[in-house]
C-alpha cells in the first residue's frame, strides 16, 4: 500500500486508525516510510494504552551500502575496472599505464590483484598487463547493486564477505506489526486526566472516560546530584564507627613535622620509608617548630615528651634499648606531607596521657578519623600517591592480641566484608603486627585491606600513658573496601581524572549491606 505522510494535516494515531481500518494487519514499515520509529511507538503506545490497538515489535538487520560499496555499485568492482582497461589495450598495459588508464592508483592495485586471482589478466612475455579472456562477469558489482535495491542479499555468506572487505556495512531497522484492538474506532474519544470539583458537582464524572495510569512510563530526568561512591563508604564507616562508641579526630592538616608523622612512632630516621622515593618533603619552609603546648600549663610536659622520644631513639628507654644512633632534631622538625592518619592519633594519645581519672589513670578512649594521606608511589591498578585513610584506635587496660582480632572481624562485618585473614607484619610502632586481607572477586586474588598491631611500650610510655595501658590500632584505606563493594578493578576509575561520571550516578545511595 502507499505510503502514508505523518504532515500537519493529521495527527500519526489517525492516520494509523485510518490505515489499520483500510487493511488489517499493517506493517509500519510499509505504511509510514518517512516517519521516524520513535515517532510511530510513541503514537502506537498512546492507542494501545486505550486498548485501540495492539502491535508486535519486528527487529533486523539492514545491509547498507558504504561509500566504497557505493562506488562499486555505480561504476563496477576494482577488478572489473582493470579488465576493462586492459580489454581495451590492444598490446597490454604497463603498471604505470594502467593506473593511468583507470584514473586512481589505489584501484590499480588492489583490482590486479583480484584480477590475477579470477585469472582475468595475465603478465605478457614483454612484461606487460594484457587481458587474458573476453568477457567477465563482475559478480561484485551485481551483488551490491541486489543489496542496494532491497537491503539484503539471498546468500547470508556474501553479506558476510563484503562486510569483510568493508563495502557494505549492518543497521539495526526497527518496525512494528499492528492490529486493531478491542476497542478499535476511527476517533480517539477525549479521555480526562483529572477529577476535578466541577466534574464531581455536575455528575460529569459518572460518564467521563478517563485516561488510565501508565505505570510502566519513565518519569522525567531530573538531573539530580550524586554522591561519589567513596563518600557513601565513608559515611557508612563513620556510622559504624559512631555505633560502636568512638570518637573522631580532627584531621584537618595535611602537612606534618617529621616528628609526629615518624619520630612520635618509633620510626627510625634511617628508615626507608624517609626517602624522597616514599615521602614528599615540603620545600618552603622545610622545618617546622618543636611540639608545642596549647598553655603554658602544658609546656613542660612537651619538652619531657620530645626528650622521652629522642632519648628512646638514640639511647633506649622504657625497657627498649633504641636505634643507638645520633638522633637529630633538624630531621625530626622536617616538614613532610602526612603519610599516613596515624600522626594524629599519636597527638590524641599525648593528650589522652594527661587526661587523669577519679583513679589517677587516663580513662579508656576509642578514636577514629577518615582523611587523605600522601605517599610517594608508583601509581598502578591497586595504588595511588595520594588516597583516603580510616585509622582507628582504641586505649584501654587489658587488652590483648585476640581482642584485636575479633574486634577487626566486627567491624568488616558490619561493612559486609567477611572470611578476613590475618598475616603476621612488621611496623615501626606495632608489636606485635597484622596485615588484613579479603578476597577480591573482581580481581579473583586476595587484597590487602587494612594493617593493625598493639602500640609498642616504648611508643605509649614515651607518650606519658602508664605501663598497665594497651592500645591497639589498626589503618586501612577507604578506596580498597571500595573497590571490592562495588567491584572496581582499577583504583584509578575510582579517584582521579579517569571517573566515570555515568558510574556515580547510577550506582545506589547506600551501598553496604545491613542485617
Amino acid at each position: 500500500m502507499a505510503g502514508l505522510q505523518n504532515d500537519s494535516q493529521g495527527d500519526l494515531p489517525s492516520q494509523i486508525l485510518q490505515a489499520l481500518s483500510e487493511n488489517e494487519p499493517i506493517l509500519s514499515s510499509d505504511a509510514f516510510t518517512s516517519t521516524k520509529s520513535v515517532e510511530v511507538k510513541s503514537a502506537l503506545d498512546r492507542l494501545a494504552s486505550r486498548s485501540m490497538i495492539t502491535y508486535d515489535t519486528i527487529d533486523r538487520e539492514e545491509a547498507l551500502l558504504e561509500a566504497e560499496g557505493l562506488e562499486i555499485a555505480a561504476n563496477g568492482s576494482h577488478e572489473a575496472r582493470v579488465f576493462e582497461a586492459l580489454r581495451q589495450a590492444m598490446n597490454g598495459l604497463t603498471v604505470a599505464e594502467l593506473e593511468t588508464a583507470v584514473g586512481d592508483k589505489n584501484i590499480a592495485k588492489v583490482g590486479q590483484g583480484k584480477a590475477f586471482k579470477s585469472k582475468w589478466i595475465a603478465k605478457g612475455k614483454d612484461g606487460r598487463l594484457v587481458a587474458s579472456t573476453d568477457s567477465i562477469n563482475d559478480t561484485t558489482r551485481e551483488e551490491l547493486q541486489i543489496i542496494q535495491n532491497t537491503r539484503t542479499h539471498p546468500d547470508s555468506n556474501v553479506i558476510k564477505d563484503l562486510r569483510k572487505r568493508k563495502l557494505v556495512k549492518m543497521q539495526k531497522v526497527i518496525s512494528f506489526k499492528i492490529y486493531k484492538g478491542p476497542k478499535f474506532a476511527l476517533e480517539i474519544a477525549k479521555e480526562e486526566t483529572d477529577l476535578t470539583a466541577e466534574m464531581l458537582e455536575s455528575g460529569a464524572w459518572k460518564t467521563a472516560a478517563f485516561k488510565q495510569y501508565n505505570f510502566k512510563a519513565l518519569g522525567a530526568d531530573q538531573h539530580p546530584g550524586a554522591l561519589h561512591p567513596l563518600n557513601k563508604v565513608r559515611h557508612e564507616l563513620r556510622q559504624i564507627f559512631f555505633e560502636m562508641g568512638f570518637e573522631e579526630m580532627p584531621t584537618d592538616h595535611f602537612v606534618e613535622s617529621g616528628f609526629w608523622n615518624f619520630d612520635a612512632l618509633y620510626v627510625p630516621q634511617q628508615h626507608p620509608a624517609r626517602d624522597l622515593q616514599d615521602t614528599f618533603y615540603i620545600s618552603d619552609p622545610k622545618l617546622a617548630d618543636r611540639p608545642r603546648a596549647e598553655s603554658d600549663n602544658d609546656k613542660a610536659d612537651y619538652v619531657s615528651y620530645w626528650n622521652n622520644v629522642r632519648e628512646v631513639h638514640q639511647d633506649g628507654k622504657y625497657g627498649s634499648i633504641g636505634y643507638r644512633y645520633p638522633w637529630s632534631e633538624d630531621e625530626s622538625q622536617r616538614l613532610v606531607l602526612r603519610t599516613h592518619t596515624t600522626a594524629t592519633s599519636t597527638a590524641m594519645l599525648h593528650k589522652l596521657a594527661q587526661r587523669k581519672g577519679l583513679d589517677g589513670k587516663p580513662p579508656p578512649a576509642r578514636y577514629f578519623s577518615i582523611d587523605r594521606v600522601f605517599r610517594n608511589e608508583t601509581v598502578d591498578m591497586t595504588h595511588l600517591a595520594e588516597f583516603h585513610q580510616v585509622e582507628g584506635v582504641i586505649a584501654d587496660y587489658g587488652l590483648s592480641l585476640g581482642g584485636l582480632m575479633e574486634f577487626m572481624t566486627i567491624f568488616f562485618g558490619k561493612m559486609g566484608i567477611e572470611n578476613l585473614l590475618f598475616k603476621p607484619a612488621y611496623n615501626p610502632y606495632t608489636e606485635p603486627s597484622m596485615e588484613i586481607f579479603s578476597f577480591h572477586k573482581g580481581l579473583n586474588k586476595l587484597v590487602e585491606i587494612g594493617n593493625s598491631g598493639m602500640f609498642r611500650p616504648e611508643m605509649l610510655e614515651s607518650l606519658g600513658l602508664p605501663k598497665d595501658m594497651r592500645v591497639f590500632g589498626w589503618g586501612l584505606s577507604l578506596e580498597r573496601p571500595t573497590m571490592i563493594k562495588y567491584k572496581v578493578n582499577n583504583i584509578r576509575e575510582l579517584l582521579g581524572h579517569k571517573v566515570d561520571l555515568a558510574f556515580i550516578e547510577r550506582n545506589p545511595a547506600v551501598r553496604l549491606e545491613k542485617d
